[in-house]
């Protein structure tokens, strides 16, 4: 049974972390109402659990306090905001879009003029942890915008997150998350070069890692790269080498909106799109280790 005081959600992006969002605001008492953007499966799971479909985006818009976006890119996220059927087509004024993607600041701050124009907030929120967490109401949430917005939405976000965090003005979220990603990225790569150079200098990968892990360079990601490397187990990190790209460049992107120019981020990005050029995009950013053993067999 839903509760009058709870506000209406819309949600877009039902993916597989969109989806147990989804799930757990409907399993805490949310109506959601939801509407198809790239693929139906999810979409047709989360109607069978409780929340209603609509046409389009502007529709989503019109039947909801807080409108949730989850999708890929942000040209994605501003195709959703604009035109005819978009988001801010159908707005109430005094309602709230938090985007949880992962996006460009700079385009995250001009939506977010737009929909300040339009009498309503706008707030970038992306996540960390797993689509399970987010079933269990455990994500972190790196949220960031207006603070009084960001107040009125809380209660909802804790009901989504574990740690629920105020970043800073519009687009700090974005920029946190992109700097994670980055940093992480750049550990990926350096690790996975770590394990193909051994190859080349006739190390046991076990041995490498043994004397490593023994140090304070000892981490979750090291282990996550570790269980490929050496038992060729990818699932320890669910995150495709194209996301980890496109994330990649976009701080890249941010590093130079913001006039500056990154002294790493270009070598991980060329490292990355270079496996994704070799065909390994849709492979888990742990199988980076493959291209660099491939780089390095003719040396």
């Amino acid at each position: 049974m839903k509760s009058m005081s709870k506000p209406a959600i819309g949600y877009i992006g039902i993916g597989l972390m969109g989806s147990a969002m989804v799930k757990r605001l409907l399993n805490t008492g949310y109506s959601v109402t939801v509407t198809a953007n790239r693929s139906r499966p999810l979409v047709d799971e989360v109607v069978a659990a409780g929340a209603t479909e609509v046409s389009n985006a502007r529709e989503v818009a019109e039947a909801s306090d807080i409108v949730m976006l989850c999708v890929a890119t942000s040209a994605q996220v501003e195709s959703l905001m604009h035109g005819e059927d978009g988001i801010l087509a159908g707005l109430k004024p005094g309602s709230t879009v938090i985007d949880f993607g992962t996006s460009l600041p700079a385009s995250t701050q001009s939506l977010g003029a737009e929909t300040a124009a339009a009498g309503s907030a706008y707030l970038d929120a992306p996540l960390g942890r797993t689509p399970q967490q987010a079933i269990d109401g455990l994500l972190n949430i790196m949220g960031a915008g207006d603070k009084a917005a960001f107040e009125k939405v809380k209660p909802v976000l804790d009901d989504l997150g574990e740690n629920v965090f105020h970043l800073g003005p519009l687009g700090a979220g974005h920029a946190t998350k992109l700097i994670n990603n980055f940093f992480a990225q750049c550990m990926v790569n350096a690790l996975t070069e770590g394990f193909a150079m051994a190859d080349k200098m006739g190390i046991e990968r076990q041995d490498l890692y043994n004397v490593v892990s023994s140090g304070p360079l000892h981490s979750m990601m090291m282990d996550f790269i570790a269980g490929y490397a050496l038992q060729g187990d990818a699932s320890k990190m669910q995150f495709s080498i194209k996301n980890a790209t496109k994330d990649v460049g976009y701080y890249v992107q941010m590093t130079k909106d913001a006039g500056l120019e990154t002294l790493m981020g270009g070598n991980t990005l060329d490292a990355l799109q270079g496996a994704v050029d070799a065909g390994m995009g849709e492979r888990l950013v742990p199988e980076v280790l493959d291209h660099y053993v491939d780089q390095f067999k003719d040396g």
